[in-house]
């Protein structure tokens, strides 16, 4: 697994730091490390949106073809440190992440967003996956928001008696769910957008993985407002073993203390 190592640009002491990306926190590092010239930092960005908006300084699209792939990338692009910081939902690229970093000694650090907690007033309902979700969803309303993402439409195909809103910025394809409107649009959307939606198509439930942070929160504020019964998928296991992060900062001072 092998390869001649790439010396990163901006001089001998200059860092790479290759960021596993796909999220708002990924962006923001990659901002703020663009601005300093003691790093070089490529984000690594899985292809799934056509048309991405792409983050300061060195991007790549596309997978690594696995553990060994990922560790021949770092090897040989002269990666100094990696951040994972894929979807809280993106579980094996943050193990594939880990068992590189025992391949290459490369340090890892990841940057895992805090998970959200039902407050007062909510009606929230929880549920281990997607499968356990569309077992649960029809007691709990028949016009629903579904904001789990088009990669996992496939869960609620069988759900006939049930109509879905799902907002995404590219087409979902089949299977889907028969009764279903897609909204073509590209977030963050405020907390007066999500209110008006959720009246304009008078959903009384709504379904959400558990992806924490605040770009996407104020749907849940709609929700408790508006008395709507929220369906939230539970985050999957990670690596335990790899050093973690709350906030881009904290990131940093890592790279910093290195």
């Amino acid at each position: 697994m092998s390869a001649e190592p790439v010396a990163p640009a901006g001089g001998p002491g200059a860092r790479h730091v290759l960021i596993l990306g796909g999220t708002t926190e990924a962006r923001r590092l990659a901002e703020a490390l663009a601005r300093e010239t003691a790093y070089r930092v490529t984000t690594s960005l899985a292809g799934r949106v056509s048309a991405p908006v792409l983050p300061p300084g060195e991007t790549r699209i596309g997978g690594f073809g696995g553990v060994e792939g990922l560790a021949r990338w770092i090897t040989g692009h002269g990666v100094t440190h990696v951040v994972d910081a894929t979807h809280p939902f993106a579980e094996r690229m943050s193990f594939h992440a880990s068992e590189a970093e025992a391949f290459t000694g490369v340090p890892l650090l990841a940057l895992r967003r805090p998970g959200w907690t039902p407050g007062p007033g909510d009606d929230w309902t929880f549920a281990d996956s997607l499968a356990d979700a569309a077992a649960v969803l029809p007691s709990l309303g028949g016009r629903a928001f579904l904001t789990t993402g088009r990669m996992g439409l496939h869960a609620f195909a069988h759900l006939t008696g049930t109509w879905f809103l799902v907002r995404s910025v590219d087409p979902p394809e089949a299977p889907m769910p028969p009764r279903l409107e897609v909204l073509l649009a590209r977030g963050p959307f405020g907390l007066d957008e999500e209110r008006e939606l959720l009246a304009r198509h008078r959903i009384d439930v709504l379904v959400t993985k558990d992806s924490g942070g605040d770009a996407t929160s104020p749907k849940l504020t709609a929700a408790r407002e508006a008395g709507i019964p929220v369906l939230v998928v539970r985050r999957p296991p990670v690596p335990q073993q790899v050093a973690r992060a709350a906030s881009v900062e904290a990131v940093l001072d890592w790279l910093r203390r290195a």
